[in-house]
C-alpha cells in the first residue's frame, strides 16, 4: 500500500471512530511501526485534516454542537491529588476537556485530555505513571486552568463545591 492511500485509510478509520484510537493499534491495523503513523498524522495535520490528540489516542475534532457549557477553572494541587480533581469534575456529571497552563517562554500550553469518566482519569493517571511522565501542571507549581463541560449550572455548582471543599479550587489568598 502507498503511504498515501495509508494516511486516507488512516483518516477514514478516524471519521468513523466514536473512540479515540492509539497510534500503536492504527500501526497494528496498517502493518507499520508506531513511528510511521505518528509521521502519517503529522502529515494529515499538515493538510489540514483536524486530528487531535488525548492520552487515549486520535480523534477527529467533532463537528456536532456540544450539548452542555464550557466553563473555565483554575485550580492548584499536588500531583497526588490528580485523580482526586478529575474524579470531582466526572463524578458530579463533567467532562474535562482540556488543561492549560501559562509558561514564561512559550506562552499558553494545552493538553487535550476529554476524560468523562472514572474510567478516562483512571486511564490518564496510570499513564502519567507508567509513562514516567509528569503533569504540565508541574511546570506552574500545580496551577493550571481546565476547560470544563457540564450539562446545566447546577453540575457546575457541585463541581465547585467539591474542589472548593477539597481544597483544590484555586485563589488567591
Amino acid at each position: 500500500m502507498k503511504s498515501s492511500e495509508r494516511r486516507d485509510r488512516i483518516r477514514d478509520l478516524l471519521e468513523h471512530s466514536d473512540q479515540p484510537v492509539s497510534a500503536s493499534a492504527i500501526a497494528e491495523k496498517f502493518h507499520v511501526s508506531r513511528q510511521i503513523i505518528v509521521g502519517d498524522i503529522a502529515l494529515l495535520r499538515a493538510a489540514d485534516v483536524q486530528i487531535f490528540a488525548t492520552p487515549r489516542g486520535y480523534m477527529m475534532k467533532p463537528e456536532e454542537k456540544p450539548s452542555g457549557k464550557d466553563y473555565m477553572i483554575a485550580c492548584r494541587h499536588r500531583q497526588d491529588q490528580i485523580a482526586q480533581e478529575l474524579y470531582a469534575v466526572v463524578d458530579n456529571g463533567g467532562q474535562v476537556l482540556d488543561v492549560i497552563v501559562e509558561h514564561a517562554v512559550y506562552g499558553q500550553i494545552s493538553g487535550q485530555l476529554q476524560l468523562s469518566s472514572r474510567y478516562d482519569v483512571d486511564s490518564f493517571v496510570r499513564k502519567l505513571e507508567e509513562g514516567n511522565s509528569a503533569p504540565l501542571s508541574q511546570l506552574t507549581e500545580g496551577i493550571h486552568l481546565h476547560t470544563i463541560r457540564c450539562p446545566d449550572d447546577s453540575c457546575f455548582q457541585r463541581i465547585l463545591a467539591q474542589l472548593r471543599q477539597s481544597g483544590i479550587l484555586f485563589h488567591k489568598p
